[in-house]
C-alpha cells in the first residue's frame, strides 16, 4: 500500500484516497459518491490553495506591531521638529511617500486580520419574516446523471417546493436537500417566478456540480432507512406512454416478472423503486398497488397487464367446482385485482431441519407430467404423492405407490371436510390428491412432487408448503416444428416452444435444487394467514 510522505499536502491525501477506493458491493452507492466528490477539479484547488494559505502560516513571523502606519508618522512627525541632516531629509522623505504608506497600511490590515468586508446598514423598513429565514447554499457534484429530486408550486404561496428526493440520487446521496425545501436559485439565477419546466430545464442543463440556494423547511424529517420489501412485478410498465406520472423522465421501466425493492412508499401514489441486478442505483418511480388498480378499474390502458389466465390446462379427469370453495385467507387469488400488480416475495433461504419445499408440476396434455414424474421416482430426494381414488385396485398396483385407493363414503367425507387440494370424477371414479398425503411425504424429509391445475395453487400457496412451481411445455413432434420453421418469417427460432427431448423432469428439478430452492425470491408468505 502507498505511504504518504512527511511532507505530504492535503490535495495528495486525497488522490491517495481516490486511487486506494475498491468496489464494495454492500456499499455501491457510497463508492460512486466518493469517487465523484474526490475526483472533483474544483475541489482539488481548494485543497492547493488551503495548503498555500497553511504554508504561509507557519512560515511568515509575527508580526512586531500591528500599527506600523502610526510608528511612521510618529518618527516622521519627531524628525520635523528640528534641523536635520542629509540621511534624515531622505528618511522623511521615504516615510512621507505615498508608495511607502501603502505598503504600511497593507501590513498593519494583515497583522490585524481585517479581512472582512463593511456591509452595508440593513434598510428601516427589512420585513422582521426575512430576517428570521435561514438560507442554505447546497453545492452537489452530480456529473451527467439527474438531480434525482422533482419540484412542485405551492398553490397557496408561490414557491418552488421540492416534492419528492429520489433514493440514490445526487440529492439523496448529499442528504442536504429534503421534501419541502423551498428552491430560490439554481446557479445563481433566481427561479421565484419561473415555471416548473423550466425550473426542470435549468437542473438537467448543468453539468459537473450544481449550486441551489434554498430554504430549509421548517420540520426536517429525518431520512428514512431504505426499505427492504420486495415485489414481483405482474405488469409491463413504460413511463413514457404513461401520462399519469408526475415526471416520466424519473419513472421506473420495468417488464412483468422482473422483482423490484420498494425503497420508499412514502407517496401513496407513486413508490420509489430499484430493479433487482440492475447496475443503475438510483431509484425510479412506480404506480403504487392502490393507484394501479384504481388506474385499470377506471378503463385507463396508459399500464397494460398481460392475460394471466393459461389456455388449454386440462387433466385427465374434470375437476369438480367443489374444490374451489377452499378459504379465502389461504393464498393469492389470481383473479382479485391485487394478484395482477404486485406480489410481495422475499429471498427464500431453507433453514436447518426445515423441510423440503413443495414441488408443483403445471402443464398441458401435450406435457406428459405422469410420464416425467414416473422418471424419478426412483430418486431419493423426490417423491411424488399418490392420488386417493374409488376405484378398484389392478393386480400390479400396490397401496401407497400408484394411489391410496378408498371407499367412496370415505372420499366423498374428506371432499365434505375439505381435505382434498384438488378432486373430480373420471370415468365414474373419484380421484383427488389430499394435504395429509403431502405432509406425510414431507414428514419423511423427502422433496414432494404435485400435478395439479393452476387452480389448486390457491390452496397450496401457504407458509406451509412454500411452493416452488414449474410450467412444463409440451414436446411438439419434429415433423411439426419444421413446418412451424418452414412458414415463421424469420426462420428458424422463431415461434419455437418446445423442450428438447433430453430435457426431462429430472434436469428441471436439478436445476430447480442448483438454482433456486434456495436463494430465489419467492412469494412472501410471512403474513399468511392460511
Amino acid at each position: 500500500m502507498p505511504v504518504l510522505t512527511a511532507g505530504a499536502g492535503l490535495h495528495e491525501t486525497l488522490a491517495l484516497l481516490t486511487s486506494q477506493l475498491r468496489p464494495d458491493a454492500n456499499h455501491k452507492e457510497d463508492m460512486v459518491f466518493l469517487k465523484d466528490v474526490f475526483s472533483e477539479r474544483s475541489l482539488g484547488y481548494l485543497m492547493k490553495i488551503h495548503e498555500k494559505l497553511r504554508q504561509y502560516e507557519r512560515q511568515s513571523p509575527t508580526p512586531v506591531l500591528h500599527s506600523a502606519s502610526s510608528l511612521a508618522e510618529d518618527v516622521a512627525e519627531e524628525l520635523q521638529s528640528g534641523p536635520m541632516s542629509t540621511e534624515e531629509k531622505e528618511l522623511l522623505h521615504l516615510l512621507t511617500s505615498p508608495h511607502l504608506k501603502a505598503v504600511l497600511s497593507v501590513h498593519d490590515t494583515v497583522a490585524q486580520k481585517n479581512f472582512d468586508p463593511v456591509l452595508p446598514p440593513l434598510p428601516d423598513d427589512f420585513e422582521d419574516e426575512l430576517e428570521e429565514e435561514s438560507v442554505k447554499i447546497v453545492r452537489l457534484v452530480k456529473n451527467k446523471e439527474p438531480l434525482g429530486a422533482t419540484i412542485r408550486r405551492d398553490d397557496a404561496t408561490g414557491a418552488v417546493i421540492v416534492a419528492r428526493i429520489m433514493r440514490g440520487g445526487a440529492a439523496d446521496r448529499s442528504g442536504l436537500v429534503h421534501v419541502g425545501d423551498e428552491l430560490r436559485e439554481v446557479n445563481g439565477v433566481s427561479v421565484i417566478h419561473k415555471r416548473p419546466d423550466e425550473i426542470s430545464q435549468l437542473l438537467s442543463q448543468s453539468q459537473g456540480s450544481i449550486t441551489l440556494k434554498i430554504i430549509p423547511a421548517i420540520k426536517e424529517e429525518d431520512r428514512l432507512k431504505e426499505s427492504k420489501v420486495y415485489v414481483r412485478a405482474l405488469f409491463d410498465y413504460i413511463p413514457l406512454e404513461d401520462k399519469a406520472t408526475p415526471c416520466q423522465e424519473a419513472g421506473l421501466p420495468f417488464k412483468r416478472g422482473d422483482i423490484l425493492q420498494i425503497v420508499t412508499q412514502d407517496d401513496p401514489t407513486w413508490w420509489q423503486a430499484k430493479r433487482v441486478g440492475d447496475s443503475n442505483l438510483r431509484a425510479g418511480l412506480v404506480p403504487s398497488k392502490q393507484f394501479q388498480e384504481r388506474h385499470r378499474s377506471e378503463g385507463s390502458q396508459a399500464l397494460k397487464s398481460p392475460n394471466m389466465g393459461f389456455s388449454g390446462l386440462r387433466r385427465s379427469f374434470r375437476l369438480s367446482r367443489k374444490d374451489r370453495q377452499g378459504s379465502s385467507g389461504e393464498g393469492s387469488d389470481p383473479g382479485d385485482p391485487d394478484y395482477l400488480t404486485y406480489e410481495e416475495v422475499t429471498r427464500y433461504q431453507q433453514r436447518p431441519h426445515e423441510r423440503p419445499r413443495l414441488v408443483v408440476l403445471i402443464g398441458s396434455l401435450g406435457a406428459r407430467i405422469n410420464e416425467l414424474k414416473q422418471r424419478v421416482i426412483i430418486s431419493k430426494f423426490l417423491f411424488c404423492v399418490p392420488t386417493d381414488t374409488t376405484r378398484p385396485k389392478k393386480p400390479h398396483e400396490k397401496e401407497g405407490v400408484e394411489y391410496h385407493f378408498v371407499t367412496k363414503q370415505q372420499f366423498d367425507a374428506d371432499a365434505l371436510n375439505n381435505k382434498f387440494i384438488e378432486h373430480g370424477e373420471y370415468k365414474e371414479n373419484q380421484y383427488g390428491t389430499s394435504i395429509e398425503a403431502i405432509r406425510s411425504v414431507q414428514a419423511k424429509n423427502k422433496m414432494c412432487i404435485v400435478d395439479v391445475q393452476p387452480e389448486a395453487l390457491k390452496r397450496l400457496r401457504t407458509a406451509e408448503f412454500k411452493p416452488y412451481v414449474i410450467f412444463v411445455k409440451p414436446r411438439v413432434p419434429e415433423s411439426r416444428r419444421r413446418r412451424s420453421a418452414a412458414t415463421s418469417p424469420g426462420g428458424g427460432e422463431h415461434g419455437r416452444v418446445t423442450v428438447s427431448p433430453e430435457f426431462s423432469l429430472g434436469s428441471i428439478i436439478a436445476v430447480s435444487q442448483f438454482r433456486g430452492l434456495d436463494g430465489i425470491f419467492s412469494p412472501n408468505y410471512s403474513t399468511d394467514k392460511g
